[in-house]
């Protein structure tokens, strides 16, 4: 089973990122075969910004995005919006890449699910 969460808004000041990724990564923990796959495009894009920093008792994508890589998950990254918003390959999270909208309807066409946050 496999499934696509395509991400949209900023990581931070909507929950939507946040749950989205809750969710991507609960799959993982419950189904360990299930394959995920992470598109971050539109405001998304930069919630793969690494060095981020929040205050104290405050959830951060930086760390929620690595869980997912490390239960074997793709975070991929719309290039034309990491363009728009000054964000090259080097500056985002390891295991983050940079895609395309080729990549993402191939993506879109082999998942089980589509998930849109």
């Amino acid at each position: 089973m496999s499934t696509l969460f395509i991400l949209n808004d900023p990581p931070y000041g909507t929950e939507r990122v946040y749950n989205g990724l809750r969710l991507a990564v609960n799959l993982q923990r419950l189904d360990e075969d299930h394959e995920v796959v992470v598109f971050l495009m539109g405001d998304a894009a930069s919630a793969a910004k690494a060095g981020q920093k929040v205050p104290e008792g405050y959830y951060n994508v930086n760390k929620m995005l690595g869980n997912v890589v490390r239960g074997n998950g793709r975070i991929l990254v719309c290039g034309t919006c990491m363009d728009a918003r000054g964000l090259a390959q080097d500056d985002l999270v390891p295991g983050a890449q940079r895609s395309t909208l080729d990549e993402l309807t191939h993506e879109t066409m082999v998942a089980d699910k589509v998930l849109v946050f």
